[in-house]
């Protein structure tokens, strides 16, 4: 919850709990000079623990290890949920599964990851999901930005992110991107950019999760605390009355 001051009687203020900070929880880490892997003390590596940290054990997470080298027009994953698997179809203009580390983009666990060499990749989900994560390499690097589209299910409402990442970034980045939401659930998302100036980006380690895999939830950014934030300000609010009064006598 946030906390809300409200005017009162007697120079005293009240303390009211308002409305969270807005959902979903975003985690981010970049780092512009992998050497092509992940530094496990890096900060997208720690990003994602923290992402992680949220989620049951056993959540799913897609290396592509398994997957076909070449392009592909869809691609079907499947994920275990809290109630039976869910399956996360890949589809977009120009995809492909990459089997060598060229040109800035690599494989973030073992050899193989998926290249969107222009325009969008999108996901659909067979079950509503509340909780995506990804690594992302070579992104950034000729000044395009990542966007990211989340659409509610049901009724298909579009949230749009930009992670913070580097748009002058060096040949070869790494981030972390992905977020978790206890609110509000998605049937899609959307991988994209913003100019679509040709840049193209690496991604894997995709991890999926619904919300009953949630079982640590994040606290929204911005919110404070009760218990330290709001007994401290009743005592400061309270001091301040004290002194108004006394020097009013």
């Amino acid at each position: 919850m946030t906390l809300r001051l409200l005017a009162a009687a007697g120079g005293f203020a009240v303390l009211t709990a308002g409305p969270a900070a807005a959902l979903p929880v975003t985690f981010f880490g970049e780092d512009q000079s992998p050497a092509g892997s992940v530094d496990p003390t890096g900060a997208p590596a720690v990003a994602q623990g923290d992402f992680l940290a949220t989620l049951a054990a056993g959540v799913g997470t897609e290396d592509f290890e398994t997957r076909t080298i070449g392009s592909f027009a869809t691609l079907g994953i499947s994920f275990p949920g809290s109630t039976g698997a869910i399956t996360a179809t890949l589809s977009g203009p120009d995809l492909d599964v990459d089997g060598s580390a060229g040109s800035g983009r690599f494989a973030t666990s073992g050899s193989r990851f998926v290249e969107l060499d222009e325009g969008e990749m999108l996901i659909e989900f067979s079950d509503p999901i509340a909780a995506f994560g990804f690594f992302g390499t070579d992104v950034g690097d000729i000044g395009e930005q990542l966007t990211v589209t989340l659409f509610e299910a049901g009724t298909l409402a579009e949230t749009e992110f930009l992670p913070p990442h580097d748009t002058n970034a060096e040949n070869g980045s790494l981030l972390f991107w992905g977020f978790v939401d206890t609110e509000t659930s998605y049937s899609s998302i959307r991988l994209g950019s913003v100019s679509g100036l040709g840049d193209i980006f690496g991604f894997d380690d995709l991890t999926i999760g619904d919300v009953g895999q949630i079982v640590n939830p994040p606290r929204p950014s911005g919110e404070v605390p009760l218990p330290a934030a709001g007994w401290m300000l009743i005592a400061g609010l309270g001091a301040l009355a004290g002194l108004r009064r006394a020097r009013k006598g």
